[in-house]
């Protein structure tokens, strides 16, 4: 019988963290970003994505649509980088039958984007492929010298804060098959919202940060793992739309896709108990809200609790392998 593969982030610990052992900004390839020195003052927080039809969105999905994504997920890793977006890069690999029109569409929703967030293009490629549509965006940001944020950090006794709510996204894929009615929810899958304006702020208040891509506990997970930490988190305390409430209240099954599911791109932070007006009034500043959900103590390992109990998630975020 073969063996059994490595999963997505014990592949990359085996094979790739190696190869970038000898560069210090790479992390260990333990974070979601890297971060080069740039010019005296400043760093670039530099984040590679790649989203594929089928896996990260739907096969009809309008091609501005797709654009917005491909960027926006990029930006959300700036933002918990602390970094304010700067330049990309785009690699778009194009299956047989596309048209000029999909083109140009394509290219009007990386257009508002780039005036909405402040970023140009700036290089990349374009080539056929015989399998699905790919699109590959590397964006880069600038953060202030040796402040960069990372998932390491968090130290015993810092609070996990959450901006926005959670859950929207897993709930508005389901919308978008047809397997819930919520169009409000399938837009929030649809079009990110990455928190560029409130990452920025947290540089000097917050000791790591993540985005939360593939799923509320995973992505808290990689901060506790980053920092040797365990971390327990009240479900309870978990902000939820009203519209993702109404929902999850009638249907509690739901709760796996919405700590589980992914694609919100809320921000996740270790916040020092002394910083909490701090971070407040950093959310304030930035039109988001923010609100505490969990703890990090000594100690390894998710701990998720309810109504005082401990609950065992039936899923924990989305892998790709």
């Amino acid at each position: 019988m073969a063996g059994r593969r490595p999963g997505q982030f014990e592949l990359i610990a085996r094979y790739f963290a190696p190869l970038a052992k000898s560069f210090p900004g790479a992390g260990g390839l333990k974070s979601d970003n890297a971060v080069l020195p740039a010019d005296p003052r400043h760093d670039l927080v530099v984040k590679t994505d790649t989203i594929v039809e089928g896996v990260h969105f739907l096969p009809d999905e309008r091609p501005e649509l797709i654009a917005a994504k491909a960027l926006r997920v990029c930006l959300s890793d700036l933002a918990a980088g602390g970094a304010s977006p700067y330049a990309y890069q785009l690699a778009l690999a194009l299956p047989s039958g596309w048209t000029e029109r999909w083109i140009a569409d394509f290219v009007r929703g990386l257009k508002a984007d780039q005036r909405r967030y402040g970023i140009v293009l700036c290089g990349g490629d374009t080539v056929a492929t015989p399998g699905p549509l790919t699109v590959t965006v590397t964006a880069f940001g600038r953060v202030a010298h040796g402040r960069g944020l990372t998932r390491a950090g968090a130290r015993a006794g810092d609070e996990l804060w959450v901006s926005g709510t959670i859950g929207d996204a897993a709930l508005g894929l389901l919308a978008a098959r047809g397997r819930l009615a919520s169009p409000v929810l399938e837009r929030r899958y649809r079009v990110p919202q990455p928190r560029t304006a409130l990452g920025p702020r947290l540089v000097g208040i917050v000791s790591a940060a993540a985005d939360v891509s593939d799923g509320l506990l995973a992505d808290a997970g990689h901060i506790a793992e980053a920092s040797r930490l365990a971390l327990a988190i009240e479900r309870d305390r978990v902000p939820l739309s009203r519209e993702a409430r109404r929902l999850v209240e009638g249907n509690p099954a739901l709760w796996a896709a919405v700590l589980g599911g992914g694609d919100d791109y809320e921000l996740v932070m270790a916040v020092p108990p002394r910083r909490r007006k701090a971070i407040r009034e950093a959310a304030g500043a930035s039109g988001i809200d923010v609100c505490p959900i969990g703890t990090f103590t000594a100690g390894k390992g998710v701990q998720l609790t309810a109504a005082g109990r401990t609950v065992r998630p039936p899923r924990r975020g989305y892998v790709h392998f």
